[in-house]
């Protein structure tokens, strides 16, 4: 008896044609949305978790809270100096201290001007290696810079784009950086990260001659000796710090980075944003019930004398009632299926994007049953919840009077 049901629903469903895929539209466009953001966010984690991972969890950096990206001198309530390093260096569990420069500059090439910020490599030879691990940078053209390697630079892989200065920046050629002549010694292979393709790396010291930069710095890099106390030497480092310039908790001028915070501060943003997207694919499953809920109303007034003949000849209300929910379920259930596909496909579409265009395997797709699965088991509920009082107003109609329209 079942099946007869089914055979009857899927019948009058193909009878409505284009109707019925009209009526999915809201559906699979909901249910797309949903599977292609809840899976590139979890691609999204994913990568984020690896990046973190890549970058060491045995490294914790030093800000100044102002710090930002405006011009030189501009930004940070007071400067980090070599007075700030030495008081972190006293600290125990510390391996190596890293004092850093990032700033702001003008570049000059092929008679066009660009800006971007610079960056600096420190003269020791174990923080000239700690520095390029931590960037996790390599080489598409020339070669990285040495410790104490002067009047040279090396590029992140934007500068390559020839619509930045009329045609592509070699390595071997000259360019201006705040008016001083620099050779290209090395071009960075792209990274998925917008800082490191777009930055440029000199030697400290000609940085601090070129920018006329004294004793300040702009973040410190600190590599502990034990990750595992990583959290206990930030928590050394800040009360050092805090003693040091007399502050009270909660009102440093200052802040100390650990991975676990960093991802955490990541991982909170981007669950926010899955909240947000998700949030606006359910509005198109609640459209799409509606529309599911119009069409069965619809339907229920098309085929009123068809519903009057099947009581005539001895169909129960609960016979009537059954078909247009099984109908409205399968308008789901194959919206729903319909859905998962388009949503898989355009996640697997944006992450192969993705990955094509940063030229390594970063954000990966992972089959997830769960939601997929959960995905098409809501959709059909969604289908029969909107098809519920259509179907009781078709089963309460009359025989004779629904004959007689």
């Amino acid at each position: 008896m079942l099946k007869d049901y089914f055979v009857l629903a899927l019948k009058n469903l193909k009878k409505r044609g284009i109707r019925s895929w009209l009526t999915m539209l809201g559906v699979f466009i909901g249910i797309a949305a949903v599977v292609s953001l809840i899976s590139l966010g979890q691609g999204l984690s994913t990568a984020i978790n690896s990046q973190f991972s890549s970058l060491g969890t045995d490294k914790l950096i030093v800000q100044n809270t102002q710090t930002g990206f405006g011009p030189p001198g501009s930004t940070g309530i007071s400067k980090l100096t070599s007075h700030d390093v030495d008081v972190i260096k006293r600290v125990n569990g510390i391996e190596q201290v890293i004092p850093r420069l990032l700033r702001p500059v003008k570049i000059e090439f092929n008679k066009a001007l660009q800006f971007g910020y610079l960056g600096d490599l420190p003269n020791d030879k174990k923080q000239v290696e700690l520095i390029y691990e931590t960037l996790g940078v390599k080489t598409q053209e020339g070669k990285l810079l040495q410790a104490g390697e002067r009047e040279k630079v090396i590029l992140g892989n934007m500068y390559t784009d020839e619509n930045l200065f009329g045609k592509a920046i070699k390595v071997g050629d000259q360019i201006k950086i705040q008016g001083k002549d620099f050779e290209v010694a090395g071009i960075l292979k792209k990274a998925s990260s917008f800082q490191v393709n777009f930055v440029i790396i000199m030697n400290t010291d000609d940085m601090k001659d070129l920018l006329n930069i004294k004793d300040e710095y702009d973040m410190i890099v600190i590599q502990v000796k034990d990750e595992k106390q990583i959290e206990q030497v930030a928590s050394d480092i800040e009360k050092a710090m805090r003693k040091d310039r007399n502050e009270k908790v909660g009102e440093e001028d200052f802040s100390v980075q650990t991975p676990t915070s960093a991802l955490g501060a990541a991982t909170t943003i981007l669950n926010v944003v899955n909240i947000i997207l998700v949030g606006i694919a359910a509005i198109s499953l609640l459209i799409g019930g509606i529309g599911i809920a119009n069409t069965m109303y619809t339907s229920v007034l098309e085929r009123t004398k068809e519903i009057g003949v099947m009581k005539a000849i001895g169909a129960k209300n609960s016979d009537i009632l059954r078909v247009f929910i099984i109908e409205s379920g399968l308008l789901g259930l194959v919206g729903g299926i319909i859905g998962v596909i388009l949503g898989l496909s355009l996640a697997f579409g944006v992450s192969f994007a993705a990955n094509s265009y940063f030229g390594e395997n970063l954000l990966q797709i992972n089959f997830n049953p769960v939601l997929i699965f959960g995905s098409i088991i809501f959709s059909f509920v969604i289908g029969l919840a909107a098809g519920v009082l259509p179907a009781i107003q078709a089963s309460k109609l009359n025989a004779v009077e629904a004959i007689r329209k």
